[in-house]
C-alpha cells in the first residue's frame, strides 16, 4: 500500500506548517524576553537573577531556532526539519534550561571538574558550534576550534606562545558557565543593546521607513549626475549603520541600487563594488557598527557616547571620499541625473516625516538624556509604532498584527549575531584562561620592535587576514582581544586602536581574495568577482589611510582643543576631495598623468594632520597652496577648452 506523502513527510520530521510556526512563537518571546530585561521587568516583579542566567534564557530561544529553520548544509532551503534536528534543538533547549535553573549552584562548581557542570557544558559547547557553522560557514568554527586545541595542549607551543593548558572538564565547564564565556560580555551585549537597535530597524522597514529614506536619497540626490550611485551610497549608508551584516546589507539594498545603477550606464563592476564600499562602511557608521560600537565601550570601559563620537568622523570622510568618487565617475563617463519620472514628489516624501523624528528622539535621548543604548532604541520604537499608527507612509498605516510581526523577525534576525556573540565568548574565555592574551600582545610588540609603523603594518595585515569571511561582530572580538591590546601598548590611544583594527578587519570585506561584500554585490550585478574586489578596494581607499592618520593624531577621532579638531576637518576634506580626483583621473576634465600625481600629492599633504608630526601644520599649508592652484588650473583649462569648442 501507497504511503501518503504527508505520512512520509511526518515520518522524516516536522514540516513547515508545524516548525515555522513554533520558530516564529520562539522569536517573538526571545525578543520579549530582552524588552522585559532592559526595562528592568524582573526586577518590578521581585525575580533577582543572574545576568548569566538571562543570556541563558536567550539561548533557549535561539538555539531551538536555529535547528529548527537552518538546515544541515549553509544555505540550502528547508521544507521538512528533520527528526535529528528536532532532537538537537530538545537537547539544547534542556540544557539551556537546567543552566537557568541551577545556575547559582553550578558556578561554584566549575573549577571543582564536577561532572553536573562539565557534561552540559560540553554538549552546549559543541551544539553551538554546530549552530554556529550552519549560520556562518566554517571559517568562524575552524578558527574556534583551533582557539579550543590551543585550550587543550598550549603547553606544548614553544616560547612566548605557550599557555597553560586545561583538562577538557575544567575547559568546557568553564566556557560553558563561567562569566568569562559563552554567557560574557558579547552575550551581554547583542541581547540587550543590539537586539533593542535591530527591533528599531525592523519596525522601521516594516511600517514604510526603509522606502521613506530611499524616496528621500531618490529625492535628494537624484536630480544630480550619477544620481543612482549617489542614493546607493545614501541608501546602504543608512541602512547599514544599524545593520549587523555587511553581507546582509549589501543584499538588503544592493538587488535595488545595484540594476539601477547599471540601468544609467556605469559598468556592472563598478555598480556592484560602490554597493558593496557603500554597505561595509554601515558597519563603521554610529550608531550600532554592526554591534562593535557597544561592546567596544565595554572593552575599554568608557560611556558608549565617547565611542560614537570618535567614530563619527572617520565614518563621514569614508563617505565623502565614496560620494566624491561617484560624482567624479559620472562626470568622467557623462552620466545624468535620474529620470524625473522616477523621482518622487517632495509633498509624498514629507509624509513620512515622522520617520526621521524617531531618529531624532534616539539621538536625543542618547546623547543629550544619557540613556542606556536599549532603553534609548526601546523609546524610539515605541515612538515609531505610534507615529506610523497616526500617519502611516504613502497612504498606507500598519495593521495591528505589525507589532507580532516584529518581535518575531526581531528574533529571526539576531540569531546568528547571538550565535557569534556565544562564540566570541569561548575566544574570550580561552584567551583569558590560558594567558594567551598576554603572550600574544608581547609576541607582536616584539616583533614590531617597538616601531610604530612597522607594528601598525604588521596590525593591518593580521586584521584583514583574520577578518576574512567573518561577520563584523567576531571580527571584531577577534581583533580586540588579540591586535589592540598590542597597540595600546605602544602608546597608541585606546579608542584609536580599537578604531583601527576594526576598520581594517572590516576592510576584508571589499579587499581579495576574500572580499565577501565586493563579492556578493558582483554576483548580484553579474560581474566578475575579483574586478569588483579591485574596483571596491579603489572606491574604498580612504579607509586603508583614515586609521593610520588618527593613530598619530587623534584630532580626527575628535580628541583634542577644538581649534585643532577644526583644522583637521577642514584639510582632510579637501584631502579626501584632491586624492578621489587622482583616483578617479577627472576633475573637471579628465587629468593628465603628471596631473594625477599632483593631485594626490597635495591630498595627501592636505590629509596628514597639522599634529601629526613637527611641521605638520607647514605641509597642510603647502598642500592646500598646492591643491588651489591646481584646481583653479584645471577649472581655468576646461573653460578654456570650452570657449574655444574643443
Amino acid at each position: 500500500m501507497r504511503v501518503p506523502y504527508s505520512l512520509r513527510g511526518a515520518a522524516r520530521g516536522l514540516s513547515a506548517r508545524l516548525w515555522r510556526p513554533i520558530a516564529d512563537v520562539l522569536a517573538a518571546l526571545m525578543t520579549l524576553t530582552s524588552i522585559a530585561w532592559a526595562l528592568s521587568f524582573q526586577r518590578t516583579i521581585g525575580l533577582d537573577l543572574y545576568p548569566q542566567q538571562y543570556f541563558a534564557a536567550i539561548l533557549f530561544f535561539v538555539m531551538p531556532i536555529a535547528f529548527l529553520t537552518m538546515p544541515l548544509k549553509k544555505g540550502g532551503v528547508r521544507d521538512i526539519a528533520p527528526w535529528f534536528d528536532v532532537a538537537l534543538a530538545l537537547l539544547s533547549a534542556a540544557l539551556l534550561a537546567y543552566i537557568f535553573v541551577a545556575y547559582p549552584k553550578i558556578v561554584l562548581m566549575i573549577f571543582s571538574r564536577s561532572m553536573e557542570v562539565w557534561v552540559p557544558g560540553l554538549l552546549l559547547v559543541v551544539l553551538v558550534l554546530e549552530a554556529l557553522r550552519r549560520a556562518t560557514g566554517w571559517a568562524l568554527v575552524l578558527i574556534i576550534g583551533a582557539f579550543f586545541l590551543y585550550g587543550l595542549f598550549g603547553d606544548i607551543f614553544p616560547g612566548r606562545l605557550q599557555g597553560r593548558a586545561q583538562p577538557v572538564d575544567l575547559l568546557v565547564g568553564y566556557l560553558a558557565v563561567d562569566s568569562n564565556g559563552m554567557l560574557g560580555l558579547p552575550m551581554a551585549i547583542a541581547s540587550t543593546v543590539v537586539m533593542a537597535f535591530i527591533f528599531f530597524g525592523v519596525l522601521l522597514g516594516l511600517t514604510g521607513g526603509s522606502r521613506f529614506f530611499t524616496d528621500a536619497a531618490m529625492l535628494g540626490m537624484g536630480r544630480f549626475r550619477g544620481g543612482s550611485m549617489k542614493i546607493s551610497v545614501l541608501a546602504s549608508g543608512l541602512f547599514g549603520s544599524i545593520s549587523g551584516s555587511a553581507v546582509a546589507n549589501v543584499v538588503g539594498t544592493g538587488v535595488v541600487t545595484i540594476p539601477m545603477i547599471k540601468r544609467d550606464g556605469y559598468p556592472a563592476h563598478k555598480a556592484a563594488a560602490i554597493e558593496a564600499v557603500a554597505s561595509t562602511g554601515g558597519q563603521l557608521m554610529p550608531p550600532v557598527m554592526g554591534a562593535s560600537a557597544f561592546l567596544m565601550a565595554e572593552f575599554l570601559a568608557v560611556p558608549y557616547q565617547d565611542i560614537v563620537m570618535a567614530a563619527l568622523l572617520p565614518a563621514l570622510l569614508y563617505y565623502a571620499a565614496l560620494f566624491i568618487q561617484a560624482d567624479l565617475e559620472a562626470a568622467k563617463l557623462n552620466i545624468k541625473s535620474v529620470p524625473k519620472e522616477d523621482i518622487p514628489a517632495g509633498a509624498l516624501v514629507a509624509t513620512g516625516l515622522h520617520f526621521a523624528l524617531a531618529f531624532g528622539l534616539l539621538i536625543y535621548l542618547l546623547f543629550w538624556l544619557r540613556f542606556q543604548p536599549e532603553r534609548a532604541a526601546l523609546w524610539a520604537a515605541g515612538a515609531l509604532i505610534i507615529s506610523s499608527w497616526l500617519f502611516g507612509y504613502r497612504g498606507e498605516k500598519p495593521k495591528a498584527a505589525l507589532l507580532f510581526s516584529s518581535l518575531s523577525k526581531t528574533g529571526h534576525s539576531v540569531v546568528e549575531i547571538l550565535l557569534i556573540s556565544a562564540a566570541s565568548g569561548i575566544v574570550i574565555g580561552i584567551l583569558n584562561i590560558t594567558g594567551l592574551s598576554f603572550n600574544l600582545t608581547y609576541a607582536l610588540v616584539q616583533v614590531g620592535g617597538h616601531n610604530v609603523f612597522l607594528l601598525l603594518g604588521l596590525s593591518a595585515i593580521v586584521c584583514i587576514i583574520l577578518g576574512m569571511g567573518l561577520p563584523t561582530l567576531g571580527v571584531y572580538v577577534l581583533l580586540a582581544a588579540l591586535v589592540a591590546p598590542a597597540l595600546i601598548e605602544v602608546g597608541i590611544n585606546p579608542i584609536a586602536a580599537h578604531l583601527y583594527v576594526l576598520y581594517f578587519g572590516m576592510m576584508s570585506m571589499i579587499t581579495p581574495p576574500i572580499a565577501m561584500a565586493a563579492f556578493a554585490a558582483a554576483s548580484i550585478a553579474k560581474a566578475p568577482a575579483m574586478a569588483t574586489g579591485w574596483a571596491a578596494m579603489r572606491f574604498g581607499w580612504s579607509a586603508y589611510i583614515i586609521p593610520v592618520l588618527f593613530v598619530f593624531s587623534p584630532t580626527l577621532i575628535l580628541i583634542g582643543a577644538p581649534g585643532d579638531i577644526a583644522l583637521a576637518i577642514v584639510t582632510a576634506m579637501i584631502g579626501i576631495w584632491l586624492i578621489s580626483a587622482a583616483i578617479a583621473g577627472f576633475f573637471t576634465s579628465a587629468l593628465s598623468a603628471k596631473n594625477r600625481l599632483a593631485f594626490g600629492l597635495s591630498g595627501i599633504m592636505c590629509l596628514i594632520p597639522a599634529q601629526a608630526f613637527t611641521n605638520g601644520l607647514l605641509v597642510d599649508l603647502l598642500g592646500l597652496m598646492l591643491g588651489a592652484a591646481l584646481m583653479f588650473w584645471e577649472r581655468f583649462k576646461t573653460r578654456k577648452n570650452l570657449n574655444l569648442g574643443l
